[in-house]
This record gives structure tokens, C-alpha cells and sequence, in this order.
């Protein structure tokens, strides 16, 4: 293997492992199967990616006090095959059988984005500051169609970037320039859809009505224009953090 492969190879590894955790290992382990014949490479790695994503990881997880949400669920889906795909579902069982069990409360899907990695408290998941033990997990707010109706739809792509709020927040002005970074990662956004106050309401107070819940983070204009002063659970996430007025961040008790 020549130097600039090896380079090659390593920095995809590292790649493999900031974004999914043990893709790195998948890509090591495709390198051994295919003897370093790249041809090979191309048809190993999409299926022992698969192997350990659909077949492997999840029961070793458990091991680790980690479950990994539904892919395919009617009441509780990822907002894109990104997620599950890329091992950021995963989560404690306490926080996978509230969020199912707030299913029930709500006559609506709920979306979730990023959550956790399936090993190892202390791991850090990027670009996120605090997903690293199971405990946490971003959640979609709910829209309205250009008609005023419900839909299941999201703004944004991703799930992320899309601010209810189109304005410079206090964060901002002060030179926190990561504030409203997740602006970068929305990969396009649908400018039709508008909060739907109503059911985001309904989510959030399904939330709250479980013990385990913690703390909630959204913005304080949203916490005011859904009536939720009351509910000391909601809390700002400060500056150092990014904007969550285009997403729920929920992280259940330690």
C-alpha cells in the first residue's frame, strides 16, 4: 500500500468515525475482506455496513445500556434514513419507552433527529455538545401546510435550520457565530410551512407529563407564544450552544 493510500485510509477512518462511531471498524474490517483490492471495496463495505447497522450493533448495544429507536414505526420515525443509518439513533431504553409512550398522548407522528451513538458514555456526537449518554434526543417541531392544514412534513432537510424566528437573535449580536450555524446544515428548506403552535403545544406537554423528562430546550420567544411560561422544565440553553427554535432538544434525568 502506497504512503498516500495509507494517509488516505486513515483519514477516512477518522471521517467514518466522527459521523457514525464504528464506521471506521466497518472500513478496517472491509480493507481485511477485500485484500485492499478496491473493486472489492466498493460492493464489501454498503454490505457489512449494512450487516452490523440492521443485524449486529443494536444487540451489542444493549450491552451498553443503549436501544436504538425504529427505523419504520407509526408513531415515532426518524426524519430521514440519515439518522438510523448513520448509528445516531440510539438511546437508553428509560428514553426509548417515554418516547414511545408519548406517542399516545398525541394524535400525530413525532419526528426525531440526532440522538445518541450506541457506545460509550463520554463519546462525543458532532456537532453537538451534549449527546454523548443516551439521555438526549432532538425532536422535529410540528407544521402547517401553506393552507393552514397539519402536515407530517418538515422545513428543512435535515430536520435542522430552519428558525421559526427569521431574525438575529441576542446570541448573535453578541458574537456567538455558532449560534445560528445549523443554518449551514439544512441541505434546503421549505419556505411554506409554518409552526403549528397548536400541536408543537400538544408534543411538548407530552413530554413533561413523564417523570423522567429533565429539561427541554427551546428558544424563550417560543416558550412565551406557546404559553409554557409556567413550566420551569423549558429552559434557554444559552449562548455557548445553537439556536432551538428549529428543533426540541429533550434529555431525561441522570
Amino acid at each position: 500500500m502506497s504512503f498516500i493510500k495509507l494517509i488516505a485510509h486513515i483519514l477516512f477512518i477518522i471521517f467514518l468515525t466522527v459521523l457514525t462511531q464504528v464506521g471506521g471498524i466497518i472500513w478496517l474490517l472491509t480493507i481485511i475482506i477485500s485484500k485492499n483490492k478496491d473493486w472489492k471495496k466498493r460492493y464489501v463495505f454498503p454490505i457489512v455496513y449494512l450487516i452490523f447497522n440492521l443485524l449486529l450493533i443494536p444487540p451489542i448495544a444493549k450491552q451498553f445500556g443503549r436501544e436504538r429507536l425504529p427505523w419504520f414505526h407509526n408513531d415515532l420515525v426518524p426524519r430521514n434514513w440519515f439518522y438510523p443509518l448513520t448509528f445516531r439513533n440510539y438511546v437508553n431504553p428509560e428514553l426509548k419507552q417515554m418516547l414511545i409512550e408519548s406517542t399516545k398522548n398525541c394524535e400525530f407522528k413525532i419526528t426525531y433527529l440526532d440522538a445518541c451513538f450506541p457506545f460509550y458514555n463520554g463519546f462525543p456526537l458532532l456537532p453537538h455538545l451534549s449527546h454523548n449518554d443516551g439521555k438526549k434526543v432532538d425532536l422535529s417541531f410540528m407544521y402547517l401546510n401553506k393552507d393552514g392544514k397539519p402536515t407530517e412534513q418538515k422545513p428543512s432537510n435535515s430536520g435542522y435550520g430552519a428558525f421559526i424566528k427569521d431574525a438575529n437573535m441576542p446570541c448573535t449580536d453578541n458574537g456567538h457565530w455558532q449560534y445560528d450555524f445549523p443554518k449551514h446544515l439544512s441541505f434546503g428548506i421549505n419556505t411554506q410551512l409554518q409552526l403549528d403552535k397548536k400541536r408543537t403545544r400538544i408534543l411538548l406537554k407530552a413530554l413533561l407529563s413523564k417523570s423522567e423528562t429533565q429539561s427541554i430546550f427551546i428558544e424563550p420567544y417560543l416558550k412565551r407564544d406557546l404559553k409554557l411560561q409556567n413550566e420551569y422544565r423549558i429552559r434557554f440553553q444559552g449562548c455557548h450552544s445553537v439556536r432551538h427554535d428549529d428543533h426540541i432538544h429533550l434529555q431525561i434525568k441522570q
